[in-house]
């Protein structure tokens, strides 16, 4: 009779684990986020925002925090007039999943141009190593590598101001789209050699359960 509690206690330890990493939803994980990565934003701030309502807008002490887009695995608020932050629940092979942050700040005389930093957190809010679920976001993403070894490739590369690249989660998938946003920043002539070597200025990323390809 004793050998047969351990298998039954185990298999409800893991019916219990399993079901509480299923059951996490932006929600929760929104109300655990450390405040280091909200700076201002006070738990009543959080819970303001996540009421089942349409649009929320709460003040805190930097302003106002409006809530944009909601569902069970994403939220997406605007902190301020040119800065937004993401949060995307992301499944994994082994029954758990990650937290996914973009940060972006916009800036321009439209502040349309925009550029975003990706991080990834366990279910602890303990961050990891971005390198594990996706390549360094940079420029070279959107360019022919089949040209790389021309001169003016190396040097659409090293042209200033070319580097500002939003990333965008979609609401009810896990697709993450990354934006190129140059053209703002150079001249007519500069995007004219720019694009000679530029495959697009938008790239769509798909989850695969472990990282983004």
């Amino acid at each position: 009779m004793r050998k047969n509690i351990i298998p039954i206690i185990l298999l409800l330890f893991l019916a219990i684990h399993e079901q509480t990493v299923y059951s996490q939803t932006i929600n929760d994980m929104f109300k655990s986020m450390p405040a280091e990565l909200l700076p201002g934003v006070s738990e009543g701030n959080k819970t303001m925002l996540i009421v089942d309502t349409a649009q929320a807008t709460v003040p805190y002490i930097f302003g106002e925090i409006q809530k944009v887009k909601h569902s069970s695995s994403y939220l997406k608020i605007k902190t301020s007039e040119v800065g937004n932050t993401q949060i995307k629940l992301l499944p994994v092979t082994e029954d758990s999943l990650i937290i996914a942050v973009i940060k972006t700040v916009c800036g321009g005389p439209n502040t349309d141009v925009c550029n975003s930093i990706v991080s990834f957190y366990n279910n602890e809010w303990e961050e990891m190593d971005n390198q594990t679920f996706i390549h360094t976001i940079s420029p070279e993403m959107f360019m022919d590598s089949s040209k790389k070894e021309s001169d003016n490739y190396k040097y659409a590369l090293s042209l200033p101001d070319i580097y500002p690249i939003s990333a965008t989660f979609d609401e009810t998938s896990t697709d993450l789209t990354l934006t190129f946003n140059y053209k703002e920043r150079l001249t007519d002539l500069q995007i004219k050699e720019f694009e000679t070597y530029l495959i697009d200025d938008k790239l769509l990323l798909k989850w695969n359960g472990s990282n983004f390809k």
